[in-house]
């Protein structure tokens, strides 16, 4: 049989190193010899003695911070041996070492795919409580040594923020924790306004301090369009005390 869909670059790539790494541009692949956690649902395929066991957003503390702000990452924990597969909608996909505690990152939890298990992850406010776009007053934050892979519609920019730093909050998938956020109004109020004619771009996300903002090729649905989601993964959870009861009663 012969077919450019066997070239060398579509067969599976080995490693002799154990864990997270790029299959290609668009796929994760976990060579798998112990635990790895990684967003439900992003399994395409696997090899190997394989077992994939639900955790919701990742013990009971973040589980009760995903039903009241609607934030966080549906977890599932990966454990065996074998290689495993991973992708969110042909997403580009990107793999960040974290290197110690004094490490850290802030995401959009949509825009997690898969961490290793000495990471450290928590749900937590924005500074600036900015509740607009795609990122929402509650982001989540990963601390300590070891691999993150993330996802992206295109090919993104990294802004090094050593000056003022605006980004759309629909496009802003993630930035250093150390950075000082919050929300600039970047189109002028006025009669135009009024009437309704707006640039669409009326409020940016704004970045100070020393660090980098991760800003991709694409923005996504503002929240109020889908529905209130809050940003997290379950449609239909408006967050509040509301999403907090009707989650747990689910």
């Amino acid at each position: 049989m012969r077919s450019n869909l066997f070239a060398p670059e579509n067969q599976e790539q080995e490693s002799a190193q154990p864990g997270l790494r790029l299959q290609n541009s668009k796929m994760l692949k976990i060579e798998l010899n112990g635990e790895a956690l990684a967003r439900q649902g992003s399994m395409v395929a696997y090899q190997g003695d394989v077992r994939f066991e639900a955790l919701g957003a990742g013990g009971i503390g973040n589980f009760l911070k995903q039903k009241l702000t609607g934030e966080g990452v549906p977890l599932m924990k990966v454990s065996g041996r074998g290689d495993v597969f991973l992708a969110d909608a042909a997403a580009d996909v990107h793999v960040i070492d974290l290197e110690g505690q004094d490490d850290a990152l802030t995401i959009n939890g949509k825009n997690v795919l898969a961490f290793e298990p000495t990471l450290s992850y928590d749900i937590q406010m924005t500074s600036g409580g900015g509740s607009i776009g795609n990122a929402g007053m509650f982001n989540c934050v990963f601390r300590g040594r070891g691999r993150l892979a993330i996802t992206a519609k295109g090919s993104p920019v990294v802004l090094t923020v050593d000056a003022p730093t605006y980004a759309d909050p629909q496009a802003a998938i993630a930035w250093s924790a150390g950075l000082q956020v919050g929300i600039h109004r970047a189109e002028e109020f006025g009669l135009n306004m009024l009437i309704g004619r707006t640039t669409g771009e009326r409020f940016t996300m704004a970045f100070g301090g020393n660090g980098f903002v991760i800003v991709q090729a694409s923005e996504e649905m503002p929240l109020d369009a889908i529905g209130g989601t809050g940003g997290g993964e379950q449609a239909g959870n408006t967050g509040g005390v509301g999403g907090l009861l009707g989650g747990l009663l689910r």
